[in-house]
């Protein structure tokens, strides 16, 4: 499985963001869809996750303005992140998890700065 990740920048406190990522390849085994973000000097952290039924789970510092989702065929998900605070400025990971792997992609840098 290859993941490729899309969508970071620049915005401002209080601004919004929609990440992407697209999977490709053995993609059927895809179980879980994951957004992760590590800030530097930080450890990486789970922010999102969706499954194959869209169940989704969310970090308790982004529940309420970040959203995970998927598209119909279940190979792309987008996490759309609202009121963007400084805390939130990190590098984006995706992460898909199959029976026995875990596949990521690049990291996608999102800065939040006025």
């Amino acid at each position: 499985v290859q993941l490729q990740a899309s969508g970071g920048g620049l915005v401002q406190p209080g601004g919004s963001l929609r990440l992407s990522c697209a999977a490709s390849g053995n993609t059927v085994s895809i179980i879980y869809m994951d957004w992760y973000r590590q800030a530097p000097g930080a450890e990486r952290e789970r922010v999102a996750r969706i499954d194959t039924h869209d169940t989704t789970i969310y970090a308790d510092s982004v529940k309420d303005r970040f959203t995970i989702s998927r598209d119909n065929a279940g190979y792309t998900w987008n996490l759309e992140m609202n009121s963007l605070k400084p805390d939130d400025a990190a590098v984006y990971y995706c992460s898909a998890r199959s029976r026995n792997n875990r596949y990521w992609g690049q990291g996608t840098l999102v800065t939040v700065s006025s």
